[in-house]
């Protein structure tokens, strides 16, 4: 999972803020340690509620897509559509109470506009994908 992580963002990170699973310690150590400790990743894992580091917006996160798995029974395929459903209603769709009502997006500054925001998101996707596509 951290090489994959590491791939994708094109480099390490240097701080992990986990909860307080030892499993993190020992992948972080493997993947990660150097002699260089400039290189080293820093772990995290003393995360309390009221502390200063904290992953309660990730394990809120985790609760909505878990809530919605559980109602579907499970995840049938690895690559379902619908985390990225999902990932997509919680950042352009869903206001949320702690941003006073706005999206993560407008949060941003990217606006999803029309009646219907999927019928927006989904047509500019296509958009996009057509001018990818005559670019070829």
């Amino acid at each position: 999972m951290f090489r994959d992580a590491e791939q994708k963002a094109g480099k390490r990170p240097k701080i992990l803020i986990s909860d307080g699973a030892h499993n993190f310690e020992t992948a972080t150590r493997k993947e990660w340690f150097s002699l260089r400790r400039e290189r080293n990743v820093v772990h995290v894992r003393d995360i309390r509620l009221g502390g200063e580091v904290h992953n309660n917006k990730m394990e809120r996160m985790n609760g909505e897509v878990r809530d919605r798995e559980k109602t579907m029974r499970g995840l049938k395929r690895e690559d379902t559509p619908i985390l990225k459903g999902h990932q997509l209603f919680h950042n352009y769709i869903r206001p949320h109470e702690g941003l006073g009502g706005r999206t993560p997006s407008e949060m941003a500054g990217i606006r999803v506009e029309g009646e219907n925001k999927w019928v927006t998101l989904i047509q500019n996707a296509r958009k996009a994908e057509s001018a990818r596509q005559d670019e070829r």
